[in-house]
């Protein structure tokens, strides 16, 4: 009898024992979900060029109808190097509309970024134009003096037009600037052309300066969707609802026509009539296609060769694997 009670004494402790490493385990796992339970996500917002996605799942509070409890905040990061330096540091989840310039130049430098999705395709949109009589096509560039911001979609643009009508970039003074400081040195004579895109060039073109050329068979003029690495790979699930939130987008931009449009002339600050103009110039579709990454391919060649990397990274690295 007393060797069964000291065994039954024993079989006890070894109970509560057990029992207490459970509730450890438990309240280990508990706290680790807690820290890893995401209350906030930061996306970037830009409204430039024509950015109606952004503009439409912002102001129709998409994100929170998606995420719940999540806070979403919107900081207004409208240079695609300011974005990739908040993804570096962690200040920012998804980059909104990223040029697929700064993409690449963020990855080859060590960004730890991920594309999610394409954001618009818009060839049309990005342009060279002037309001100098004596420049008629882009071979008169030769010798003149063109703003824009360097190492950009529109700079691509420039060199490619360039070669096209065998003027190289020796043969110009190109001067790093602003759309809207280019397109205001252009009015006032101080440059001969700039590189224009979005509302700027309908803005341009009512102050009298003319398209010279646009994208249209020399680039695809591609912006993506970008994801912080780290947090792709802890929350594959909050991804998957934040291209929930832009399909919504795109499902409303297409059976809310007419209340889309004042949305974005009133947040770009045109009218509607402009909107209406400028929208066909774009193709929204996310879907990541082949001619994509060709394409990123073409604009990571124009880095490299120009300097602006010093590594050429595997281009098809860059996408979310499926």
């Amino acid at each position: 009898m007393k060797k069964f009670t000291t065994l039954l004494c024993m079989i006890c402790v070894l109970m509560l024992v057990l029992a207490g490493c459970g509730n450890g385990a438990n309240e280990e796992a508990s706290v680790s979900d807690e820290q890893n339970q995401v209350k906030e996500i930061n996306v970037s917002y830009v409204t430039a060029p024509l950015n109606v996605p952004s503009i439409v799942e912002k102001h129709e509070n998409l994100f929170e109808e998606e995420f719940g409890d999540i806070k979403i905040n919107f900081p207004e990061i409208t240079q695609g190097s300011k974005m990739t330096e908040a993804v570096a540091t962690g200040d920012l989840d998804f980059c909104n509309a990223l040029g697929g310039t700064s993409a690449i130049i963020g990855r080859a430098n060590g960004v730890d970024l991920k594309i999610i999705g394409t954001y618009s395709r818009a060839p049309k949109c990005f342009t060279i134009m002037t309001n100098n009589e004596n420049i008629q096509s882009v071979k008169d560039l030769k010798g003149k003096k063109i703003a824009g911001p360097k190492g950009t979609i529109l700079h691509q643009l420039l060199i490619s037009a360039g070669n096209e009508a065998g003027v190289s970039m020796d043969d110009m003074e190109f001067i790093q600037m602003g759309i809207g400081n280019g397109v205001s040195s252009m009015m006032s004579g101080n440059v001969d052309a700039a590189l224009v895109a979005g509302p700027a060039v309908i803005k341009a073109q009512e102050g009298g300066a003319r398209i010279l050329r646009n994208g249209e068979g020399l680039l695809d003029a591609t912006i993506v969707i970008g994801a912080r690495g780290e947090f792709l790979k802890e929350h594959p699930d909050l991804v998957e609802k934040y291209m929930n939130v832009h399909e919504k987008a795109l499902k409303f931009m297409e059976e809310n026509q007419e209340k889309m449009f004042e949305m974005v002339a009133k947040e770009n600050g045109v009218s509607v009539e402009d909107v209406k103009t400028m929208y066909p110039w774009y193709d929204f579709n996310p879907t990541i296609t082949e001619k994509d990454v060709k394409e990123l391919e073409k604009t990571q060649d124009f880095l490299f060769d120009n300097g602006m990397i010093q590594e050429k990274i595997d281009i098809k690295t860059l996408f979310v694997e499926k």
